[in-house]
């Protein structure tokens, strides 16, 4: 069966004709638009804004409040979720330097209730959404960077979305941490560290699964050697084994 070599690591994903592996492959296939000049250019604009910086745990966007503009961030991660019905966070997404908090409100209008917070010490640059309107129409060669923003979004949201429809709770624990380990993973002595400080509820949430199933299937990698956790932050130790997994 093919495999696919991720550009940000080198942890292999392998693709399998289910549903989800279809995106998958459109999703990832879908080349960047914009060149580092049209990258630099859009950073350039955030740089005029408001620079703020967030403790661990800090609202950046608080519940139902309406977002005070655009957020680049410059620096730290932060944690994207909503409240379940049951009173419950759900993770959606974490962000890391070079991502945008804000940008699919400032283009619809369109407010949801979504709350962003600090997960370390983070700073970030702030525009109204009149500057960002304004700086849009004004440099229309910006664009390239906005659509590879809306891009990478859709893909890990249509990729998260099929994962909990087809998935079982190891086969998406699995996903999540491959996931997890493109975006933030740092070669270690012992494997590939994520390098973002993960709770196991945040996990859970993540995957749709209790804590505690959560935690089995933390415990079940840990004691086969494919994963370590140290002071939350997860090792992957075997990258075929992680694989297989979802195989």
């Amino acid at each position: 069966m093919p495999a696919h070599k991720s550009g940000e690591t080198n942890i292999t994903l392998f693709w399998y004709d289910t549903p989800i592996d279809k995106v998958k492959r459109i999703c990832y296939s879908l080349p960047m638009l914009a060149t580092p000049t049209e990258q630099q250019q859009l950073v350039d604009f955030f740089h005029t804004g408001v620079h703020q910086t967030y403790v661990k745990n800090e609202y950046i966007t608080g519940p139902d409040e309406t977002p005070r503009g655009v957020f680049y961030i410059e620096s730290g991660f932060v944690k994207s979720y909503d409240i379940t019905k049951y009173g419950e966070e759900n993770l959606l997404i974490v962000r890391k330097a070079g991502e945008i908090i804000g940008l699919t409100w400032a283009i619809t209008g369109q407010v949801k209730s979504i709350i962003n917070t600090a997960l370390v010490p983070t700073s970030v640059w702030l525009v109204t959404r009149e500057q960002f309107h304004h700086f849009i129409r004004n440099h229309p060669e910006a664009s390239p960077p906005i659509i590879d923003t809306l891009t990478n979004m859709y893909r890990l949201h249509s990729e998260r979305i099929m994962t909990l429809e087809y998935r079982t709770v190891r086969e998406r624990l699995a996903s999540f941490l491959i996931t997890m380990a493109k975006r933030f993973g740092a070669q270690s002595g012992n494997g590939l560290t994520i390098s973002v400080p993960l709770k196991q509820q945040d996990i859970a949430s993540s995957i749709s699964a209790t804590r505690e199933t959560t935690s089995r299937a933390l415990a079940f990698l840990q004691q086969n050697g494919t994963i370590s956790i140290e002071q939350s932050l997860i090792t992957i130790c075997d990258e075929e084994s992680l694989a297989a997994i979802i195989s």
